[in-house]
């Protein structure tokens, strides 16, 4: 698992020099939520509100995202991603996928579904579960 994380840390710097691990991160969930408070983020993630704090405010200064009132409790700032975050995550997510590709391209077909269903199955055991039938990396998703 060490390896994976520094393997992880290592990609993200290579995919975009300015999008660290925990930005890329950051951001994928802002996609997927379509916006939060920074406390949610901090809370979401078990880190500490300054920790977050710091990665939003560096996100906002490199545009990938904003700051916004929310609409039912102006008190309250939502961060949502820009056009530009938007543009990068995806830009970033697809490299991903790519270099997943690659690596698992020459791996037999029966081989793919077993680290599939691991993964599924390692996700769901850490709350992260999926949204749908997984496609393992590099395969074009099946039409049965």
């Amino acid at each position: 698992m060490t390896v994976f994380a520094r393997r992880a840390r290592a990609s993200a710097g290579r995919m975009h020099p300015e999008l660290s691990l925990v930005s890329y991160t950051l951001l994928g969930h802002l996609e997927t939520s379509g916006g939060c408070r920074a406390t949610d983020l901090a809370a979401h993630y078990a880190l500490d509100k300054s920790t977050v704090s710091r990665q939003v405010t560096a996100l906002e200064r490199s545009g990938l995202v904003e700051r916004r009132p929310d609409p039912a409790d102006h008190r309250v700032q939502v961060v949502r991603l820009t056009a530009a975050g938007r543009s990068i995550l995806a830009d970033v997510t697809e490299r991903r996928r790519a270099a997943f590709g690659e690596r698992l391209a020459d791996w037999p077909e029966e081989d793919l579904r077993r680290f599939a269903g691991y993964l599924v199955r390692y996700n769901a055991r850490s709350g992260l579960g999926t949204t749908g039938p997984v496609t393992p990396p590099g395969r074009a998703a099946r039409e049965d």
